[in-house]
């Protein structure tokens, strides 16, 4: 199995990353792998909600950058062969009932299914590790640590969430650096939300304790950096009750498409 013989391989190429992905031989977090290339979070939902979605992506480019909706489940301008179906990692589908954790979707892909694919953080973590900036959720190994928080998103009439953001620890004299690689990045979220260990001022009371993912060693010289996420999709649809798949948090498609 790819799985055992990979567990400390990083991928470089995405078109392998994804068929490792399809035979259901990786499954982890994408995080490290392919640096260079963008990653996307995924959401599929039923066609009578796609307006009203792509509306709510819009009136919030910073946890939801666009970078594409598509009807069919081949997404060709993000990579030849992908199959959304099949190339991510790990999906959760709500079914209109019950909540499932696949390996693939083709079992819940409908006739009138939409997928839209939102910019993601895992795309700018090599270029700014080229810069110097240690990523610690790749150095330890783990899926990075996501929060829910208080700060609000534009709604739409069925779609409303808090945002989600993404922490990494990092030295004070290299929050600039972040700040300033990042923000030349909108479609992997640009910029830090928020920065320090006041993090209770955007509604989270405990770091050891992300909503998603992982924890990750914070030292006594670094603060935490916050990013908005594009879980915030997933909190959104959530909310909706509608059916719908989306990524596992941290397990995201990997595209052929080079950040820029």
């Amino acid at each position: 199995m790819i799985e055992a013989a990979t567990l400390s391989q990083r991928f470089t190429d995405p078109a392998e990353l994804r068929r490792a992905a399809r035979t259901g031989d990786f499954t982890r977090t994408t995080s490290g792998h392919c640096a260079g290339f963008a990653q996307a979070n995924i959401a599929i939902l039923p066609r009578q909600y796609q307006a009203e979605f792509r509306t709510f992506c819009l009136l919030n480019p910073q946890p939801l950058p666009l970078l594409g909706v598509y009807d069919s489940p081949m997404l060709p301008d993000l990579g030849d062969d992908i199959d959304i179906r099949t190339d991510v990692p790990a999906y959760e589908v709500f079914d209109g009932e019950r909540w499932h954790q696949v390996g693939d979707v083709i079992d819940f892909w409908r006739y009138d299914s939409v997928t839209f694919a939102l910019g993601c953080s895992f795309g700018f973590e090599g270029v700014l590790m080229d810069a110097g900036v240690p990523i610690r959720n790749i150095e330890q190994g783990r899926t990075v640590s996501m929060y829910d928080t208080n700060i609000p998103t534009a709604h739409t009439t069925l779609f409303n969430a808090p945002m989600v953001v993404t922490m990494r620890p990092l030295r004070a004299d290299q929050v600039e650096i972040a700040r300033k690689v990042t923000g030349s990045l909108p479609g992997a979220h640009g910029a830090p939300v928020h920065v320090g260990r006041d993090c209770d001022a955007i509604g989270i009371t405990d770091l050891s304790q992300p909503d998603y993912g992982d924890p990750v060693t914070i030292r006594d010289d670094e603060v935490p950096v916050f990013w908005a996420c594009g879980v915030t999709a997933n909190a959104a649809l959530r909310r909706a009750g509608i059916p719908h798949v989306v990524h596992k948090p941290g397990r995201m498609l990997v595209t052929d498409v080079r950040l820029s």
